[in-house]
């Protein structure tokens, strides 16, 4: 709940959401190298599949960004009402329910009402907020580096069938590649949230190959 002209640029996204982002593209990429046949695929094959599974991420990399700007529009304009309705409203009790729902429960428990009434006071001393939520240079920025990102998260694993002549060698290069990086992923995802990287490693292995098996028995 903050005025907009205030606002600071937000995070683009966070550790948990960077590695949903990559799972996805890496899910995707699977696909495609897994239903390659190392025994008859031809160099007209692979391109296909190279050429298909760059187009698939970039098209879910496109699709994320516009997802991304209409959830920070969204997310902007709930943020600018509730603003609107606490600096407007002449009930103390509904401004303190209104700033208490805002904030996180543990943060909202230790809040007087002479402290949410503090607070809503500040916020009638802010400048008045604009008529409505705007994007702006930076969320068009973000939306690109979500694109960048998913699309990004494919080359390492199309990298082999690009150098290696032999299909059964860049299939496997490919899937280990793809391995390791879902480890190094919830290893890193494990430290962030403090639990336990190495098993967060192994479990996001483990997600991620369920998930491809899941989505090549479904027809994807």
């Amino acid at each position: 709940m903050t005025n907009e002209k205030t606002e600071k640029p937000r995070r683009v996204l966070d550790p948990v959401e960077r590695s949903m982002e990559i799972l996805f593209g890496f899910i995707m990429v699977l696909t495609f190298t897994c239903s390659i046949s190392a025994a008859s695929a031809g160099k007209e094959e692979i391109r296909t599949m190279i050429f298909g599974a760059l187009g698939c991420n970039l098209a879910w990399g496109i699709v994320d960004g516009v997802m991304y700007l209409l959830n920070t529009l969204a997310e902007r304009g709930r943020g600018l009402k509730l603003f609107k309705g606490v600096r407007q409203t002449l009930d103390a009790e509904q401004a303190r329910r209104m700033i208490a729902d805002a904030l996180p429960p543990a943060v909202a428990s230790i809040l007087s009402p002479a402290e949410l009434d503090s607070i809503q006071g500040k916020l009638r001393q802010l400048p008045e907020p604009p008529p409505r939520a705007r994007l702006h240079k930076n969320d068009y920025l973000g939306a690109l580096g979500v694109l960048i990102l998913v699309f990004l998260s494919t080359l390492p694993m199309i990298f082999p069938f690009a150098i290696f002549q032999n299909t059964l060698r860049a299939l496997r290069f490919s899937n280990g590649i793809a391995i390791a990086l879902l480890f190094i992923m919830g290893y890193r995802l494990g430290k962030y949230s403090d639990g336990r990287p190495w098993i967060t490693g192994f479990a996001m292995m483990g997600i991620g190959v369920g998930l491809v098996i899941i989505t090549m028995a479904l027809g994807g």
